[in-house]
């Protein structure tokens, strides 16, 4: 007999596993090693290594193999309080419209000076001030060449082994958040060089069109969450009887399980965020959140543009179009986290190939 695996099963597959344990696991609360190996699990896991659950994060990852000049318009690129050096001949589009005007911020106790739109992560219009609690770092990959992005992942060449920062990321971070896998995953990547590896193994890249599709519909299995968990616990509790198990054993997986209400409260939330996604930064940010909310993974990679490499863009027409729109994606993921009560959870780093010339001259 010929089987036929389909696209929404294998990616289904990809997300939580052979016959759906990872969907088991998200059900219960109960991690993938305690269902497929109880035994094994309960001596095993609780020593697993956490350096500190407490400050864990889960990381969005904004990258792009494009040459984005993400932080040329960003403070600390305009004046340096700080040393005092005359920043002034570096090149910012400057547009008649003033959508680029360089504005003051407060970022920690200093004030800094940045295009406008930067302005739209800080207090205002029901926003968090995401100043708060942020920090820029300028810092130089080493490269003008697209295709090495993969190496600017990989720090590069600073890390053990040449594993990309996202994936180091993810091993360190997935013990202390309980996630269904370690592997990052990326729900943006909008060319070969952005794909990401783990552990020297390549990664598919998981478009929120498709994470849509496969999640939602009636086989998707996000929708029918209740009878999973039912049954799922109904084979744990069945192993309870037949092991042995001592009170405190018991205890101990029982307080992994999600109880019926928090399942209840937050699936609409998973829902919601997966609706009708196409592949816009917008439906990357809401496919990134629902992967949170879900605890799949402990970093996703996505892709909010910024206007690329400015050899197709001398007058700076896309990189200010894609800044404000850009700033507007991150202020919308800012909420979102906020709304489903993620804001002290989820940390948000951009890392890219390279950003663009700073000073005036030609366009390289």
């Amino acid at each position: 007999m010929k089987t036929t695996l389909s696209r929404r099963d294998a990616l289904a597959a990809v997300l939580f596993g052979g016959s759906m344990i990872g969907l088991r696991s998200l059900a219960t609360g109960l991690p993938v090693k305690m269902l497929l190996s109880p035994k094994k699990a309960l001596a095993d896991m609780q020593t697993t290594q956490c350096a500190n659950k407490a400050a864990a994060q889960f990381i969005i990852l904004n990258t792009s193999g494009q040459g984005d000049p993400f932080s040329c318009n960003a403070p600390g690129t305009y004046d340096d309080p700080t040393s005092g050096v005359d920043l002034s001949t570096l090149t910012h589009p400057n547009p008649a419209d003033g959508s680029m005007t360089p504005t003051k911020i407060a970022l920690g106790t200093g004030m800094y000076t940045a295009a406008k739109p930067w302005s739209m992560l800080g207090p205002g219009a029901g926003n968090a001030n995401v100043f708060d609690r942020m920090c820029l770092c300028h810092i130089m990959t080493n490269t003008p060449v697209h295709p090495k992005e993969p190496q600017v992942l990989q720090l590069m060449g600073a890390t053990q082994s040449s594993e990309m920062f996202p994936s180091v990321l993810a091993s360190q971070l997935a013990p202390c958040l309980g996630t269904l896998q370690t592997q990052p995953i990326s729900v943006g990547a909008a060319t070969p060089s952005e794909a990401l590896t783990f552990q020297g193994q390549a990664l598919p890249t998981v478009p929120p069109s498709a994470l849509s599709a496969t999640l939602t519909s009636p086989a998707g299995g996000v929708t029918n969450l209740q009878s999973v968990r039912d049954q799922a616990l109904n084979d744990m509790y069945q192993w309870y009887r037949d092991s042995g198990t001592s009170p405190a054993q018991r205890t101990y997986v029982d307080s992994f399980v999600s109880s019926q209400q928090q399942l209840r409260n937050i699936d609409p939330s998973y829902l919601s965020l997966l609706t009708n996604l196409d592949n816009s930064p917008t439906s990357q940010i809401n496919a990134a959140v629902a992967l949170i909310l879900m605890r799949v993974s402990p970093v996703i990679a996505v892709h909010i543009p910024f206007g690329g490499d400015n050899h197709s863009d001398p007058n700076y027409s896309a990189e200010v179009s894609q800044h404000i729109s850009g700033m507007q994606t991150i202020a919308t993921l800012m909420n979102a986290l906020r709304q489903n009560n993620l804001y002290d959870q989820v940390s948000f780093l951009n890392l890219n190939v390279f950003g663009r010339t700073m000073l005036p001259g030609p366009s390289r």
